[in-house]
């Protein structure tokens, strides 16, 4: 095959790391070539090199051929290279149209909107990435704003596409429409760069693989001569678990009961419709339902940050209905939020603050208001060794970590305050192989010394995986909950579209 993008002995330094160290890689056309890889490993950076984002310290970029220095994305761009970034690059109040042309509007200062819009249009039809070239950002869902990002690189006539853990905020079912996409645009001779971490993806899209592994790039083999025991080695450095070895669950008393609960959303409509079950300590109580049914709300809404509407909710006996989220945290509830950038993390605070987020206010970090570094900076250092988060710097900024290590920052904070109930929400998102084994047996390791976890996952395998009791939200109702040891994925699907508990059992037994 021929080669359309070479990477030589690439080499990138920044302050206390070295994230590139003689990195190589080629690019063949027509092909989707996945690079795999750890947290940190270096796979974001080398995109940024690619991009122009970031420029090399020595090695070469070769494009069809001839070596190429990118000083910026713009050269990039012009040079055919598009990206497609991990976290949205769009202007929500803009129209799709809008954010696809901008930079290079048909009619220039006269802006042609319908121009613009019939271009968008013609596109989105002949790389079958229907959008509606009229319709709001704001207003669509994450999948179709990938594909809003997949169409700007295409108008700008990208020759490659550089895909960015493109399903890190994407549901199982837009994940399937993304690899629909990228097949159809591998069969139109566009190649394409599709970082993950995801073992099961790779397998799935790639068509070659180069593994890497602290700035380095380890391995590359065609897919097909790769096993998932051996990629998951490959990128940690060591044999890696890949199935949760659990003992059997030892429930006690009632952590956590929930009783008819009934939540708005922020628009106030309603949610979350007469939901009742109950945690025990000692359990693993999973949500499973497809995105969008109700389960931010309900989770929202047991940590304090939605009101409730109507019903009740126990925690440890006590009626804590009307508390707040810091009585609530005060109580022994902690929370893993969805969206780690939004609602997990400071962005802006280094990782000691990030740290003692919940805790700034008691010994041993402060006293009378006076915020005392060294415990927080030596607390803050036992975190991010024992939960791997790279690099091990806590001066750093959580803005300046790649999305796996920030959500180990969270876990890090969260966990190793021993909590009576944890809500973990997508805990295992955007975490490679290695940081998943890691986060499962901490999660069971909180199960087996008596605390109760609420998981909420898109992955119906992790759900099945961990959970002792898995309930199934529909349109907001909770319509069964069936016991983990004993439930499948057809029992799960069918319940998750509102097929009733029995009905589901009945079909799944046949």
């Amino acid at each position: 095959m021929t080669s359309f993008l070479e990477v030589v002995d690439l080499v990138k330094h920044f302050p206390g790391v070295k994230a590139n160290d003689g990195v190589n890689l080629t690019l063949h056309k027509g092909e989707v070539h996945s690079i795999l890889g750890e947290n940190g490993a270096g796979k974001s950076t080398l995109m940024k090199l690619i991009y122009g984002l970031y420029q090399p310290d020595s090695g070469e970029i070769r494009l069809e051929g001839k070596p190429v220095k990118f000083h910026s994305p713009r050269d990039a761009i012009r040079a055919g290279i598009g990206m497609v970034h991990q976290h949205f690059m769009l202007i929500p109040a803009l129209t799709v149209a809008d954010n696809i042309v901008l930079g290079d509007e048909p009619g220039g200062i006269t802006y042609k909107r319908a121009e613009a819009e019939k271009k968008v249009r013609e596109l989105s039809e002949k790389y079958r990435l229907e959008v509606d070239p009229s319709a709001k950002v704001e207003q669509l869902s994450v999948g179709l704003q990938q594909r809003v990002e997949i169409l700007k690189a295409l108008y700008r006539k990208a020759k490659v596409l550089i895909l960015d853990e493109p399903t890190a905020v994407l549901t199982p079912q837009e994940t399937e429409e993304l690899f629909s996409v990228v097949r159809h645009l591998k069969s139109q001779g566009i190649p394409v760069l599709f970082i993950s971490h995801k073992l099961d993806e790779v397998r799935a899209i790639a068509d070659r693989v180069t593994v890497m592994r602290a700035g380095k790039t380890v391995e590359t083999l065609p897919i097909g001569d790769a096993t998932p025991q051996q990629l998951a080695n490959l990128m940690v450095g060591r044999e890696v678990v890949l199935r949760v070895e659990k003992t059997k669950a030892n429930p006690g008393e009632v952590i956590l009961d929930v009783q008819q609960l009934r939540v708005n959303d922020t628009a106030r409509r309603e949610k979350v419709r007469n939901v009742s079950f109950q945690i025990r300590a000692g359990e693993i109580f999973g949500i499973a339902g497809i995105d969008g049914n109700g389960q931010t709300e309900l989770v929202d809404a047991i940590a304090g940050l939605l009101p409730i509407v109507g019903g009740r909710l126990r925690f440890l006996g006590r009626d804590i209905t009307r508390l707040s989220t810091a009585e609530r945290t005060k109580a022994g509830i902690a929370y893993v939020p969805q969206d780690r950038q939004l609602d997990g993390l400071v962005l802006d605070f280094t990782l000691t603050e990030n740290a003692i987020l919940r805790d700034f206010k008691r010994k041993p970090f402060s006293k009378g208001g006076i915020l005392f570094h060294k415990p927080a900076k030596t607390y803050a250092e036992r975190l991010i060794n024992l939960f791997d988060v790279r690099p091990r710097d806590v001066n750093r900024h959580a803005g300046d970590l790649s999305g796996g290590n920030q959500q180990k920052v969270i876990l890090a904070r969260e966990v190793s305050r021993e909590p009576h109930l944890l809500i973990a929400v997508q805990p295992t998102r955007g975490l490679d192989v290695g940081a998943i084994e890691g986060i499962h047996k901490q999660l069971l390791r909180l199960r087996d010394e008596g605390k109760a976890i609420l998981l909420v996952s898109l992955e119906l395998d992790e759900i099945l995986s961990l959970s002792d009791r898995i309930g199934v939200i529909h349109s907001g109702e909770m319509v069964g909950i069936v016991p983990g040891e004993s439930a499948t994925r057809e029992q799960l699907g069918l319940l998750m579209t509102g097929v009733t508990n029995g009905e589901a059992t009945e079909v799944t037994t046949r």
